[in-house]
């Protein structure tokens, strides 16, 4: 079950929050569980046709309800080179911490780096996971110092990425997780993971649905 969520804020940003299937009937009362989790899924790039719907967002928010841990898919407001955007990701983690217990993050490509620097920003969030993130966005907007940040305050990373990706400059963001000691995990596939969007979704929801269920 999913339903349309407008992110409160100065840009419109619009989403939509994906319900796992525990949300809907504990089984008991006849009534509604609502999750305690929720992980906010980061699009890739708008100017590339990126948006909440993309096939490895959908893929991963299956997984996760499937885990009992819900997921909002949002889209960025007007193009801002990446300022805007991690900003409606940050909006987007205030929204779901007034209404869950634990929060989450994953992105996708340029989403991914948003992702990371969000979650830099952010304390006390239940893990981070990028998928194929680029090193920077802008001047400001660099996943690898984000890193940094995130492995410094403990915050669960984890970084997957396609061994056969020529699209997204990754490998600075890999080969420092490496130093860090955050984990990474590789897959056989060039940057859109064709065919493997259903093992990328498990890869994400099996980290984070862990840990935010767990905490």
């Amino acid at each position: 079950m999913s339903d349309t969520v407008l992110i409160p804020g100065g840009r419109d940003v619009r989403a939509t929050l994906d319900t796992a299937a525990s949300d809907r009937d504990d089984g008991e009362s006849g009534g509604a569980a609502r999750a305690e989790s929720v992980v906010v899924a980061c699009p890739p790039h708008p100017r590339q046709r990126g948006h909440r719907g993309d096939e490895r967002l959908l893929a991963t928010s299956d997984a996760l309800t499937d885990r009992g841990v819900d997921c909002l898919r949002f889209d960025y407001g007007d193009w801002d080179e990446g300022y805007g955007e991690t900003t409606d990701a940050d909006a987007a983690v205030g929204w779901a911490r007034e209404r869950y217990d634990r929060v989450g993050l994953f992105g996708f490509s340029f989403g991914g780096t948003v992702a990371l620097v969000a979650a830099a920003s952010r304390p006390s969030l239940g893990g981070v996971c990028a998928l194929a993130p680029t090193a920077r966005l802008n001047p400001d907007v660099d996943a690898v110092a984000a890193l940094d940040d995130l492995a410094e305050r403990g915050v669960p990373t984890r970084v997957l990425y396609g061994t056969r990706d020529s699209t997204a400059e990754w490998e600075p963001v890999v080969e420092r997780a490496e130093e860090l000691g955050v984990e990474t995990v590789a897959f056989e596939s060039d940057h859109f993971f064709v065919g493997r969007s259903g093992k990328v979704g498990e890869s994400v929801a099996a980290f984070l649905g862990s840990r935010l269920r767990d905490q």
